[in-house]
């Protein structure tokens, strides 16, 4: 049964053929790395970590300064001096410096449109004043008058809000028919800005009460 059996003289000259195959193979040949390179880009982005997404609020956004600060040390007067150029720009209109709620030439419109009109919503910040004064008086009638006219204020008021809203979002569709108009966010949009005081609103209003609306 000895044909069965591979000879040791036939083994041994087969050992350096092989010997030398994987010789040449290893010069010849890579073996993979079984998943394909990452590019460069996504590699740096992996080292710095996720980006996160922009502040949606005014707090988040002081919250977030407040972190960075701490991150990169800058002496007292860089600080001032970046502050007052963000500040600047969010009150000339940068969409760039803007919070995401008012960025858009959408959101630049109804500006335009509750800033180029008179509002007595203008007036709520005032008489929330005058109804915290009306509580310091002694006198109870007075106190009673003083309720009952801010009520009503108050009353006529939401009613011109919400006409002011429709009317507000139906220019702003005729405006931008390509746009995916949300006609309650609009209103409210151009409901608190109107109820804010001309000199608070930030972005600065571009227009005064009677200007046309710029194309």
């Amino acid at each position: 049964m000895r044909f069965l059996r591979r000879s040791t003289t036939d083994t041994a000259a087969e050992e350096p053929e092989t010997a030398e195959a994987v010789e040449v193979a290893g010069k010849s040949y890579t073996p993979g790395k079984g998943k394909a390179t990452p590019k460069r880009r996504d590699a740096e982005a992996k080292r710095r970590g996720p980006v996160a997404p922009p502040p949606t609020t005014m707090r988040e956004a002081m919250k977030r300064n407040k972190e960075l600060r701490k991150a990169n040390p800058q002496t007292k007067e860089e600080r001032r001096a970046a502050t007052k150029a963000k500040r600047d720009a969010m009150m000339r209109g940068d969409d760039n410096a803007l919070l995401p709620r008012d960025r858009g030439p959408v959101k630049r419109y109804v500006r335009d449109l509750v800033d180029s009109r008179r509002n007595l919503l203008g007036l709520f910040m005032p008489l929330a004043i005058v109804v915290f004064l009306a509580l310091l008086v002694p006198l109870p009638q007075v106190q009673s008058y003083i309720t009952l006219l801010c009520t009503a204020m108050l009353l006529v008021m939401a009613i011109e809000g919400v006409v002011n809203g429709r009317k507000i979002a139906k220019l702003v569709r005729e405006k931008f028919p390509k746009e995916a108009v949300n006609g309650r966010s609009i209103g409210w949009y151009a409901f608190v800005r109107a109820s804010q005081i001309r000199r608070l609103r930030m972005p600065k209003p571009r227009l005064k009460p009677g200007d046309p609306i710029p194309d």
